[in-house]
Parts: C-alpha cells; sequence; structure tokens
C-alpha cells in the first residue's frame, strides 16, 4: 500500500468519539498506509465501537496513564497484537483532563492542578517511555496541544497544563535524539469535541476563532489538526523536534 505512512506502525491514544483529532489522525494514518493501535480509558466497548468505523480493524488496549501497572504492560499488550519482533514507528499523545476546579485559576486547588498537570502533561513523558522498548530504530512522538503561549478566556488551570505538555515535548525531544525519537506537537485551534463539553466556557474561547482565524477556522472539522499530526508522523520531517506545528487557522500569528 502507498502512502506517507505505508509499512509504519502506530499507537494513538485518544479516540473517544468521531468527532475526536484522534480519531482523524487514526483514520488518516490508515488511509495513508499504517496499521493503527488505539488505547482507550474507562469506556474501552465505547472506543472498540467508534474503532469499527476506521476504515480498517484496530485494537483496542485499555490504558489509564494514571496506572503505572498499565503502563508497564503496555509495550507487552502492544507486541501482542502487532506480532513478535514488530516495533512501532510512531505515538499519538491526545491526552487530556482537568477536574472542574481546574477551570477557576484562583479557585484551583493542588489536587485540581496536580490531576491536571499529570493526566495532561506528566503522560507524555510516561507514555513515551512505555513505548520505548518498541522504538529500537526510532520513531516520532505527536502530542496536540492548545497554544500555551497565553492566557484564554475560561481555560486557566489547564492552559497551565498546557504549558507543561510543551515544555515536557522539549525535554523528550533532547532526551531522545540520540535514539532518533522525535517528540512534536500540533497546536489546533478549538475542536467540537466530548473534551470540549467538558471545558466550561467553551464556546466564549473558541468564539475568538470566529473573528481572528485570517485563513478561517471550522469547529466542526477535526480533519486538518489530524492531517498534521499525520505529516509529523511521516518520514517528510526528519530532523524536526521538540516543534508546535500551529494547525489553527492562523490565530496564533494575529496581534491584537
Amino acid at each position: 500500500m502507498s502512502g506517507i505512512l505505508a509499512g509504519k506502525r502506530i499507537l494513538v491514544t485518544g479516540v473517544i468519539t468521531e468527532s475526536s483529532i484522534a480519531f482523524h489522525a487514526a483514520r488518516l494514518a490508515q488511509e495513508e498506509g499504517a496499521e493503527v493501535v488505539l488505547t482507550g480509558f474507562g469506556r474501552v466497548t465505547l472506543v472498540e465501537r467508534i474503532a469499527r468505523r476506521l476504515p480498517k480493524p484496530a485494537p483496542v488496549i485499555e490504558l489509564d496513564v494514571q496506572n503505572q501497572e498499565q503502563l508497564d504492560g503496555l509495550a507487552d499488550e502492544v507486541a501482542a497484537h502487532l506480532g513478535e519482533g514488530v516495533g512501532l514507528d510512531g505515538v499519538v499523545h491526545s491526552i487530556a483532563f482537568g477536574p472542574q476546579g481546574a477551570f477557576n485559576f484562583l479557585e484551583g486547588t493542588w489536587e485540581d492542578v496536580s490531576t491536571a498537570v499529570q493526566v495532561s502533561a506528566y503522560s507524555l513523558k510516561a507514555l513515551t517511555m512505555a513505548c520505548l522498548p518498541l522504538m529500537p530504530r526510532g520513531g516520532s512522538v505527536v502530542g496536540l496541544t492548545f497554544d500555551a503561549r497565553f492566557a484564554w478566556p475560561k481555560y486557566d488551570w489547564m492552559g497551565v497544563a498546557k504549558a507543561a505538555l510543551e515544555s515536557t515535548s522539549r525535554y523528550l525531544a533532547r532526551d531522545l535524539g540520540a535514539r532518533n525519537v522525535r517528540c512534536n506537537l500540533v497546536a489546533a485551534g478549538p475542536v467540537k469535541s466530548m473534551a470540549a463539553k467538558s471545558i466550561p466556557g467553551f464556546e466564549d474561547l473558541a468564539d475568538v476563532w470566529n473573528h481572528r482565524a485570517p485563513i478561517g477556522w471550522d469547529l466542526t472539522d477535526p480533519e486538518p489538526a489530524g492531517r498534521g499530526v499525520v505529516a509529523l508522523l511521516s518520514d517528510w520531517f526528519p530532523r524536526t523536534t521538540g516543534e508546535v506545528v500551529h494547525v489553527d487557522g492562523g490565530v496564533h500569528m494575529m496581534g491584537a
């Protein structure tokens, strides 16, 4: 099969519904020739049902990034699906969560904040290290962020967690470069997904894009961000690491 990911094996986290960026990254990866394995948290049967809507079958492995036992066993679980001696070429980190208290900056407790940072930022390191035994020849790790250079309306401690995610990606890029592992992020504009529904005031946040995206932005279309993920998974960025690629309609570069 031809395609920019032909022959590659990719682990994709964060598929919950068809409206998620992760789903479109998995779909596009398959269409570009990759074999895909998914992980799901909690409602694994829901992820399995969504997985059946992909172009080709994709196994689903249960993974809670706060569960060290599951992280420790992830490489074996993936290998069981891919086959003996078959490794991974790429990993997609599409994992973020903040308790409701994390969306109130002045009132958020450390318990709220620490959960947001562990699940949304530290998990990039934890997931990458869990997969590293399957990447002896190197590979590409791609995560999803929401531009953390600014204080966004309503985003609060999740914005801090995304800043930590972006820093984590840079340190991973530094420390894993010698192993030929690239680590990059896609800073996507807002998408109306299940995750977005958990953000209080999401409509106020998303409304920024209605007025400030010079090339336009469709809140209902996750595919552009998915394409960015697939491009970074491919060999077309062989010496790009520690980068944040903006797929946001251009909002990131607009002045006041």
